[in-house]
């Protein structure tokens, strides 16, 4: 049986058409016009992406049977219902980016301890995840020009993605920087970041792209997975307060959410991996427990618990 390919292999050409044409569609004519033609290109990229509907089934297999309450099931309905969220989830995306999402349409949670530590100087690493649509942050820093945000993204997906914004908006308030790995030169560099009280997002829920095996097994919605050490290492070196970063949207609200995650993440050399995987583990509960808040807002498309 050939393995699953790992998340960073999968390929989104249909993906970035997709958000072309919706791109251009909700410049043009707003989002109520693009409600129509969501619905046909979601139902493609559905049909056609056999790996991401069976990831979707297996994802919500494991909701169904961790919180029945939900009413959720791996069937093919609950599966498309789960792409429409994707959708829906591009959509106000594409806004964020463009600049016309409102800001009365945010609510914030724990937000006064970041700004606590913002004003006195001190800059935080946020935790993110495929969990929501953590690219509404951009509207921290449309309300302050004083908060400096800086995304770690990955080059291979993000390059077609970036020119896509860039050619729409090319004034953003964020500083996407591509990585593939995070090396010395990188650490430094966000070390700096940090230092001149700044904001750094990296996504926590992706294994690590190139050949390290820096992961560690964490309970996940009752079975095994993989999350990848190094938002936590980097947190070590980082030496700055540590928060988790979600952003779930409720009615036509988003909510983003932001969880004291660590003061300081540190650990004696003997106990690193011990600290490492408590950490791992302790990040993973604070997912699954959102998950279970907004079950459609899941958007990993591949096989998560892949070993």
């Amino acid at each position: 049986m050939k393995p699953s390919p790992h998340w960073s292999d999968i390929q989104e050409r249909s993906l970035i058409w997709g958000m072309q044409l919706l791109f251009a569609v909700y410049r043009l004519c707003g989002r109520w016009l693009l409600q129509v033609f969501l619905y046909p290109v979601v139902l493609y990229y559905w049909l056609s992406n056999r790996s991401a509907r069976q990831a979707s089934r297996d994802y919500l297999r494991r909701l169904s049977l961790m919180a029945p309450h939900l009413g959720l099931s791996g069937s093919l309905w609950c599966s498309y219902r789960h792409f429409i969220s994707f959708a829906n989830a591009i959509i106000d995306k594409l806004a964020a980016w463009a600049g016309t999402l409102s800001v009365a349409n945010i609510e914030f949670s724990g937000r006064d301890a970041l700004l606590t530590d913002l004003q006195n100087g001190r800059g935080a690493l946020l935790l993110a995840c495929h969990l929501g649509n953590p690219e509404v942050c951009r509207v921290i820093a449309s309300q302050d020009d004083h908060i400096k945000i800086n995304v770690l993204v990955h080059t291979k997906h993000a390059e077609q993605f970036n020119r896509l914004l860039q050619r729409y908006n090319p004034a953003s308030g964020l500083n996407l920087l591509q990585v593939t790995d995070i090396n010395a030169a990188t650490a430094i560099l966000l070390a700096e970041k940090i230092e001149q009280g700044e904001l750094v997002i990296i996504a926590a829920d992706r294994t690590p792209v190139g050949h390290s095996q820096r992961v560690s097994q964490v309970n996940f919605l009752g079975a095994t997975a993989l999350l990848p050490q190094g938002p936590f290492i980097l947190a070590g070196l980082l030496k700055c307060p540590v928060y988790s970063l979600f952003c779930l949207k409720h009615a036509e609200k988003h909510r983003i959410i932001f969880e004291a995650f660590s003061e300081n993440l540190s650990w004696p050399r003997n106990q690193r991996e011990t600290a490492l995987q408590q950490a791992a583990q302790r990040y993973a509960d604070q997912l699954q427990q959102h998950c279970l808040q907004a079950p459609l807002q899941w958007f990993n498309f591949y096989d998560f618990w892949r070993r």
